[in-house]
């Protein structure tokens, strides 16, 4: 390298900043972050820092010299399965056609194993083509590194990136972090990406997270991993590195909140026992002259940490063959082990049953069941026929809290949503309205034209409420002709107008399903509950709008919602209060 750059190289520091479970607080990473590029005018930030070491022509030799400097310091760290995240710039592909050797000699050189570090590809910064770069990952991961995509959501190639490079990890950007409590399409873009990425295998790390219910929220959704301020900033002294964060166990257990996960039961969860990844082929062929149940082993590393198994058939060549057993005990194969092990589909324990059963449904030609990880370490393994088995019970447990009508979630749902949203008062800005339908004259209405009208004027409500709201709100069926809607960061005026519209369309379409003559009269003629022959209205529907904030006192919630419902009915647009 030239005087000019060994000088910038030499003033370069880093600073680490943790990556953390979570569930738990415990540390999983540290991302390797430059400093001191301040201390030369020509550089405003650690971009111009790589643009000019591009166009002199400088950047590999710079990267690699920036890459030993970041692991010799993170081999200092003494926290056991750490792993460290460092930054690649995308354009270093250009400059070589291999680097994966030179990292694998840089961290043997530090006693450091390649299941240690993560390369971080990001979306910003120059477009690169991607044949190019799928062979760059290719090659990485064909070396068991970990591949994480930074600043996921910023680009306009992001999906694309995801799908070629098929990454272990994506890193949610700040952007989409920042205010998500408060954010209604920055929480459902979020939930998306979550869902997909673990649909795919695929960990998730919530970047940039700043205050306590940005962390709730970002839980809440299924984020794997957190990494922000919140946690703690980027660190030039190692030391300051913790293997757990208090801050963040204190943040946990005053989250009171009920978990709406729901969790596997641990009796479906079998215990099979691993083999260690250091063990020998003559190890492995006792093991599977033991265990009849599997043709599969899970392999584990030292720390219990998943890394895959081995199946039975792709050492049956080797097993059988006339010095299959004598060469199995020889030196020269004891380290061959991991060239037998294959990637498996697990799942964190955290994320419940649904996530489960959706995750093994989209992989399921791949696998015959689907291994339990906490914070990666090794669990079980659950087989197919007991997925079945949750899969039967869970769709009971559904269909049994669920309007058999309308098939929208019924009222303990309904009760677990105010529930939560009540204890939550004081925990969150989130603003919540919570909606109250209850259709006028309806008695009248069903006695008159039969249940098999009746029955269709509650599905047409049903199915307006889900044609008009979002997804993402909280929609059921209390029964009868009373339905309720949970609308979570949405401003007063957006609710009050879309309902106000609701109501006027369920009136206009309702109207098909009377008779001509009582179409044009307006009314209906029929008996009361006192069997009294009177006139009564066409079919609408009245609404109660309650708003809770954290300015709300949960005492007055029963008393300001009886008053709504009761008044309600005597007007024809939603009645509106905030306690």
């Amino acid at each position: 390298m030239t005087k000019k750059w060994l000088t910038i190289f030499n003033t370069l520091d880093y600073a680490f900043q943790p990556i953390v479970y979570s569930h738990t607080g415990k540390i999983y990473a540290v991302e390797a972050l430059i400093r001191n590029t301040d201390k030369f005018d020509y550089f405003k930030n650690i971009h111009d820092l790589f643009d000019l070491a591009y166009e002199e022509n400088m950047l590999f030799e710079l990267d690699q010299l920036l890459r030993e400097k970041a692991i010799n310091k993170f081999s200092q760290i003494k926290i056991e399965n750490l792993k460290l995240f460092y930054n690649l710039d995308n354009r270093i592909i250009y400059e070589c056609k291999s680097i994966s050797d030179n990292n694998d000699l840089i961290l043997e050189k530090y006693n450091l194993t390649k299941d240690v570090f993560c390369f971080e590809l990001s979306e910003r910064g120059k477009t690169i083509e991607k044949d190019s770069l799928s062979k760059l990952i290719c090659e990485y991961k064909s070396k068991d590194y970990t591949i994480a995509i930074d600043d996921f959501g910023v680009g306009v190639s992001g999906l694309k990136l995801l799908y070629f490079a098929e990454a272990n990890i994506i890193k949610l950007d700040r952007f989409f972090i920042s205010n998500i409590h408060k954010d209604s399409k920055k929480k459902l873009f979020c939930i998306s990406i979550i869902e997909m990425a673990h649909t795919m295998g695929i960990k998730v790390v919530a970047e940039g997270v700043e205050e306590i219910n940005e962390f709730y929220t970002c839980k809440d959704i299924g984020a794997d991993y957190i990494q922000g301020y919140l946690v703690q900033k980027p660190t030039i002294d190692i030391t300051n590195i913790k293997p757990i964060y208090d801050n963040i166990i204190g943040v946990l257990e005053k989250d009171k909140r009920k978990d709406a996960v729901v969790k596997i039961n641990k009796k479906y969860i079998e215990n099979i026992i691993p083999i260690n990844h250091n063990e020998s082929l003559s190890s492995l062929f006792l093991y599977f002259k033991d265990s009849q149940k599997y043709n599969f082993v899970p392999v584990v590393n030292d720390n219990n940490i998943l890394l895959g198994i081995i199946y039975e058939m792709d050492i049956k060549k080797i097993s059988y063959s006339q010095y299959g057993l004598s060469l199995s005990r020889n030196k020269a194969y004891a380290s061959t082990l991991k060239k037998y092990i294959k990637p498996i589909l697990s799942i964190e324990s955290t994320w419940g049953i649904d996530k489960t059963l959706e995750t093994f449904n989209h992989n399921q030609e791949e696998s015959t069941g689907i291994f339990i990880t906490t914070q990666g370490e090794y669990k079980g393994f659950i087989n197919l026929n007991s997925l079945l088995t949750i899969s039967y019970n869970r769709n009971l447990d559904i269909a049994m809290n669920q309007n058999p009508l309308t098939s929208l979630p019924g009222n303990k749902q309904i009760e677990q949503f105010i529930s939560t949203t009540l204890n939550n008062i004081n925990r969150t800005d989130e603003t919540t309205h919570m909606l109250y339908f209850d259709f006028n004259d309806f008695k009248p209405f069903n006695d008159h034209y039969g249940f098999r009208l009746g029955d269709r004027a509650i599905l047409i409500f049903s199915d307006l409420l889900q044609k008009k709201y979002s997804n993402t709100h909280f929609i059921a069926h209390v029964g009868g002709d009373d339905f309720f809607v949970g609308i979570k960061n949405t401003k007063y005026e957006e609710v009050y107008t879309l309902t106000s519209k609701v109501m006027l369309e369920f009136e206009e379409s309702v109207k098909n399903l009377y008779d001509q003559k009582d179409k044009d009269n307006k009314y209906i003629f029929t008996k009361d509950r006192f069997n009294i022959q009177r006139k009564f209205k066409l079919l609408s529907v009245s609404c109660a709008l309650l708003e809770i904030s954290n300015n709300s006192k949960q005492e007055n919630f029963d008393y300001t919602l009886n008053i709504l419902k009761k008044n309600s009915k005597r007007q024809t647009s939603p009645l509106s209060a905030a306690i």
